[in-house]
């Protein structure tokens, strides 16, 4: 079956009208062209869908039926093509972010206070989520995009380094560590370390970074966000190593010191690969990475 929207259309507005002439000036048409559409429709689903006098134009049974149910359809039609055509406005509509808990709290909200000042139309939706449940979401299409440390598959995914965020030592104001400018690596050989359990991308790195020296580990205990590491500081029960990005959650009574040597986290943007981003989505991936560029 061969029947064109134009057709349609055309078939609502004799129908709404009873009048060709009338019809044909809603749609900007000539009658003849009207009338042409409503026959080779008519013709198309042998059915006679007016019939006609000379002094109006009335809708058939089968007509009657077809004006409802097309007239239906249509509206669907048009609320569909509306809700595509706004997806292509790169600064109006809903994007679905998922970031791992440092970066949703370090990057994340400069992003959506900016956009909701300079783009408020635009609407960022965030899961902040463990790093694993961050790649899942992005390979399984739940979100537009992520935001991690950097992944360990990242042959699955399309990827943008846009920052690289130092690991610093946080210890009390007491601690013999926070009268050093600087603090090796290896003085952590004997500390009890409070760190992120394994869910955290960082976690991966910090290992490395041990192993990788030769330094043994004396971790004391495990947790599963740097604000509860930092109150388990506080209590006396270790230091911690984190990554500076979290650094505006400490509190009066704790210090921050880099380590030597540097070892970073690199803060990753990642999509499905070979998918591209929606206008929307890409006008927040853009600015992200604006946000890093500042703190770098």
């Amino acid at each position: 079956m061969n029947v064109s929207l134009r057709q349609l259309r055309a078939f609502l507005a004799v129908a709404g009208h009873r009048h060709f002439r009338r019809a044909a000036e809603a749609l900007h048409l000539t009658q003849p062209a009207v009338s042409r559409l409503i026959a080779d429709l008519e013709a198309e689903l042998d059915v006679r869908l007016f019939d006609r006098s000379t002094r109006e134009v009335v809708p058939t049974e089968a007509g009657r039926y077809l004006e409802q149910a097309v007239s239906r359809v249509l509206d669907e039609l048009d609320g569909v093509l509306t809700h595509a055509r706004a997806q292509a406005d790169p600064l109006r509509g809903r994007v679905r972010v998922a970031a791992v808990p440092t970066l949703s709290a370090g990057l994340l909200p400069t992003c959506i206070g900016r956009c909701a000042v300079e783009h408020p139309s635009l609407e960022i939706l965030l899961r902040d989520q463990t790093q694993a449940q961050v790649l899942d979401a992005v390979r399984g299409g739940e979100v537009d995009f992520g935001l991690t440390v950097e992944p360990a598959t990242v042959e699955e995914f399309d990827t943008e380094t846009i920052l690289r965020d130092p690991f610093r030592l946080v210890c009390r104001d007491d601690h013999a560590f926070a009268a050093k400018p600087v603090v090796p690596w290896k003085a952590l050989a004997r500390e009890p370390l409070i760190l992120l359990d394994h869910a955290s991308g960082s976690r991966r790195l910090i290992d490395a970074a041990f192993a990788t020296q030769d330094i043994p580990m004396h971790v004391a205990l495990e947790v599963g966000h740097p604000h509860t590491a930092f109150r388990m500081v506080e209590a006396g029960l270790g230091v911690t190593i984190t990554p500076a990005l979290s650094l505006d959650a400490l509190r009066p009574g704790l210090s921050e010191r880099p380590l030597s040597p540097l070892v970073d986290r690199e803060v990753t943007l990642l999509r499905r690969r070979a998918r591209s981003l929606s206008p929307p989505a890409q006008t927040v991936w853009n600015m992200l990475r604006d946000i890093a560029l500042t703190l770098a």
